[in-house]
């Protein structure tokens, strides 16, 4: 069964509210909350590379990104940049801790697939329909009919 398009776009855009609100939940408290020197410092405890350089891009991705996620605004790149945030907390900080929370890799996981799924599929309710809308929807014209 195929759900009409509008069902499944306003589902994508659910999907993009939530965790685009969680990206920027982390974002904001690297940002103000904790703020980015103790954040910096926190990285370089933990043994990232570059610590403050890395700690202001992973802050911003989650941040910006986040708000990009939600609104649909160059979703493919925004995926790529937080699932390349999260894959890099993955491997430097949370694969040593085992698959489970509180110090496992399941949560930075999911929101690397997330974020990549929702990067290159994020439905027609985005900004990037608006400005480059034709694109996707000549695209869309060319998918095979499903019976």
């Amino acid at each position: 069964m195929q759900l009409p398009a509008w069902i499944r776009d306003l589902v994508l855009l659910l999907a993009r509210v939530a965790v685009g609100v969680v990206f920027m939940a982390h974002g904001w408290q690297k940002l103000v909350t904790n703020g980015m020197g103790p954040t910096s410092t926190a990285f370089g405890q933990m043994g990232i590379p570059v610590p403050t350089l890395s700690a202001w891009f992973t802050a911003l991705v989650e941040f910006a990104g986040g708000a990009a996620l939600i609104v649909g605004f160059l979703l493919p790149l925004v995926g790529l940049l937080q699932a390349f945030a999260m894959l890099g907390a993955l491997f430097m900080v949370h694969l040593n801790g085992g698959l489970f929370l509180p110090k496992g890799f399941e949560y930075v996981l999911v929101l690397a697939a997330a974020a990549l799924a929702l990067g290159f599929n994020g439905g027609a309710y985005s900004l990037d329909r608006v400005l480059f809308g034709r694109r996707r929807a000549v695209s869309r014209a060319q998918e095979p009919a499903v019976a």
